[in-house]
């Protein structure tokens, strides 16, 4: 009888003669079956084989490659923000957090060394220091970016801000409910606010208010991109940079704005910026410089029309404004994701309680109930009827009882055990 070949163990790979006489080597990475060949020897096929299954082996158990010999945050971090700048547009903004919180925590510190208990050390630190946890957030998001970024670069095995224990994610937990942010309740006090305030103030808060532009995307805004005869702008830059959302969108003209574009362009030349550079010169504005006068002009003009609220700024009385009038209006979701730039329409569905549709007339008299009593209901005082007669106290004989199997304990009695059979349940 012949002898079986043994079979190799899977996942080993294997060594071949090739036709030239050559040795090559296969295994399987990744899903992958790959092949590599050109070697003089078997010897030296079987070396490099062992090597590549003892690099796929290092990763697969989380073996991080030479981790003692990793270079510290404090070295990697500084690239990596420096390229951030150009594509992110807080990019400025993270390198400040990382120095002024991150940094004191983490930069002393290779990549295999961060890890979850670290982690959580640095919120609840954060949390002590009586830092808002929205804020922490952002913190752990800037540092998983750099983590993630050491990962694909292979100096870094792994990015655990992915994978942080609910109970670390909950300290996190933003503390402001979107649903409760203010807005401008009325069209007409829109109306009052854009007559208020001055030239070119006014023509960036409508289009705020009436087209839903972020601020630095309305003061970003060319004429070029603005087409009024289709009724459409694309929005495509912001002032700080690149858009929050990365991608451009097209944004509708409505009635109400087309008018307001149509006169400024008429003033303006059309050519340029729609809302030139402003300073604030004592109470005048200057179309010169630099320098955002918006929510000086905006407080004192609410406060001026009476309309001054806790928590009621430019990006509430324009963004949040124009999403909030659109729902009430019975406007689409799905398209209101689309011209405010969200990256996902749950983050528009905060919107959604204030839709006319929500709660209609028919809804609220589902249950047909009423449980307010008539005039003969009422109950009289010292009458024995009506609902003070509903609920008695139990006699004093039935209280107590004349015996322990009285009237109180009718059903099952512990005390004879002929009733249920010597003890037994038929």
């Amino acid at each position: 009888m012949a002898r079986l070949r043994k079979r190799r163990q899977w996942g080993r790979g294997s060594v071949q003669r090739g036709a030239n006489g050559m040795w090559k080597i296969r295994w399987c990475e990744a899903g992958r079956r790959l092949t590599r060949g050109g070697f003089a020897t078997r010897d030296d096929a079987e070396r490099v084989l062992a090597k590549k299954l003892g690099d796929l082996a290092q990763g697969r158990t989380g073996l991080a490659h030479d981790s003692r010999k990793a270079p510290k945050l404090d070295e990697l971090a500084p690239e990596f923000l420096k390229r951030r700048k150009s594509t992110h547009r807080a990019g400025a903004e993270d390198g400040y957090r990382w120095r002024k919180h991150l940094a004191p925590f983490f930069e002393h510190l290779r990549p295999a060394e961060v890890d979850a208990a670290r982690i959580r050390a640095f919120i609840e630190a954060k949390r002590a220091e009586g830092v808002n946890p929205a804020t922490i957030r952002i913190f752990v998001a800037i540092l998983s970016a750099l983590l993630t970024d050491l990962v694909e670069r292979g100096l870094a095995h792994s990015n655990p801000c992915r994978s942080l224990p609910r109970s670390t994610m909950r300290l996190m937990r933003p503390t402001h409910d979107p649903r409760t942010t203010p807005f401008v309740e009325k069209l007409e006090d829109v109306r009052r606010i854009f007559l208020e305030l001055p030239e070119p103030l006014n023509v960036a808060y409508a289009i705020g208010a009436l087209a839903g532009l972020r601020t630095g995307e309305a003061f970003a805004l060319k004429w070029e991109h603005v087409d009024l005869t289709a009724r459409r702008m694309h929005v495509r830059e912001s002032v700080s940079g690149p858009l929050k959302d990365k991608d451009s969108r097209v944004v509708p003209i409505l009635d109400a704005l087309l008018p307001i574009l149509k006169t400024w362009r008429s003033k303006t030349g059309g050519e340029g910026l729609i809302i030139p550079p402003m300073r604030r010169d004592g109470d005048n504005i200057k179309t010169a410089g630099g320098g955002s006068t918006t929510g000086k002009y905006l407080r004192s003009t609410l406060k001026k029309l009476s309309l001054a609220r806790p928590g009621l700024g430019w990006y509430e009385a324009t963004r949040h404004t124009f999403a909030s009038q659109w729902v009430l209006a019975g406007g689409s979701i799905e398209k209101l994701k689309e011209i405010l730039g969200h990256y996902s329409v749950v983050v528009t569905e905060r919107y959604a309680h204030l839709r006319p549709d929500l709660f209609p007339a028919s809804d609220l008299a589902t249950i047909a109930l009423n449980l307010v009593p008539s005039p003969a209901e009422v109950p009289q005082h010292g009458s024995k009827t009506g609902s003070s007669a509903l609920i008695r106290p139990p006699k004093q004989a039935e209280r107590k009882g004349k015996s322990r199997s009285g009237p109180v304990s009718r059903g099952l009695s512990f005390s004879s055990p002929e009733r249920f059979g010597n003890g037994k349940f038929h």
